[in-house]
């Protein structure tokens, strides 16, 4: 049995061969009606047909691929950024290739022999621009996610209210009564960091005390760093922030080993709103980060690059999900 073709699927559909192309490669509104559109549709799934890809690529100077580059891939937050943006590129017929970069959040490796043959442009998420150099170069459309807006490489960046998040939970703690604040800061050198940092302190500025530790993101890490600043009970914090879920639940374990209760004795917030979240005891107050949009917008955004659009959206907003670890301050 023959392969079916596009003028297979044309004659199924009582169109031209040119209308099939518009409709399967994506570009038929506006030229096409929506009833032709799916009539298309229809003869394609019908016959069983898919696109040569290789020869519509090496046609039209396109692979229909998109890099997006992650820190890490032990985080969950990077998993539903990908889930987002690989929705938004089947609907409109690309593919997402993931790429864990090597050196976290340092320079990233070209993973190409040439990334700009192999890719049609790159997202990267919690990244700096600089440590992307390696891949690809000026004339590969660069949009960055998490990321410093000042940035110029990027043609488009997809933020979110990072800052906002920070502001709802300083009003959280401080409405509990909270003036003593310990911020378990994370060690990684990142702009979305950065942000939290100083919200945090611009926040809180001049109703509480805020002392800074820094920990990598890992439990053990934010345990072992938790245990040596909250041993002292002259200097204890009423309540700890965390700038991600993580670091929280390694700050929980700390005050557990230490005899304290959360959140009688201390209070504790996290960031991202992971699963982890609710998997502790117990569960965490947390800023939730709709992770999957910024997948969706990031690839939307790289669409609207190679179309020749320009591309503009207000920071994502993002929303404190109040549960058990926090509660009024100890007298």
């Amino acid at each position: 049995m023959t392969r079916p073709t596009s003028r297979d699927v044309a004659t199924a559909a009582g169109v031209s061969q040119a209308t099939v192309s518009l409709v399967l490669g994506d570009k038929w509104r506006g030229r096409v009606s929506e009833r032709t559109a799916g009539l298309v549709r229809e003869a394609a799934t019908t016959l069983g047909y898919r696109p040569n890809l290789a020869a519509r690529n090496l046609r039209l100077g396109s692979t229909r691929t998109a890099l997006l580059v992650v820190p890490a891939l032990t985080n969950e937050f990077f998993a539903r950024v990908y889930t987002g943006a690989a929705r938004i590129a089947a609907e409109h017929g690309f593919g997402v290739v993931l790429y864990p970069s090597p050196d976290g959040t340092g320079p990233a490796r070209d993973p190409f022999a040439s990334a700009r043959a192999a890719l049609d442009g790159i997202i990267a998420s919690s990244m700096a621009a600089h440590a992307l150099d390696a891949i690809g170069d000026a004339e590969l459309p660069l949009v960055m996610l998490d990321s410093d807006p000042t940035a110029t490489r990027a043609a488009a960046h997809v933020n979110l209210a990072m800052a906002d998040g920070m502001r709802q939970i300083t009003a959280h703690l401080l409405a509990l009564g909270h003036r003593r604040i310990l911020h378990l800061a994370s060690a990684v050198d990142s702009w979305t960091f950065d942000v939290r940092a100083e919200a945090l302190a611009a926040h809180l500025k001049p109703h509480a005390e805020l002392r800074t530790v820094r920990a990598q993101l890992t439990v053990t890490d934010a345990r072992t760093a938790m245990e040596t600043a909250l041993a002292a009970p002259q200097d204890r914090p009423t309540a700890v922030v965390c700038d991600d879920d993580i670091l929280a639940a390694g700050t929980c374990k700390a005050a557990r080993r230490l005899g304290l209760r959360v959140p009688e004795d201390l209070s504790v917030t996290g960031f991202d709103d992971l699963a982890l979240a609710t998997a502790v005891e117990p569960e965490l107050t947390t800023v939730h980060l709709p992770a999957e949009r910024v997948g969706e917008q990031g690839m939307s955004a790289l669409l609207a690059v190679l179309d020749g659009t320009p591309w503009t959206a207000p920071d994502l907003p993002v929303d404190l999900i109040v549960r058990a670890s926090t509660g009024p301050a100890p007298a």
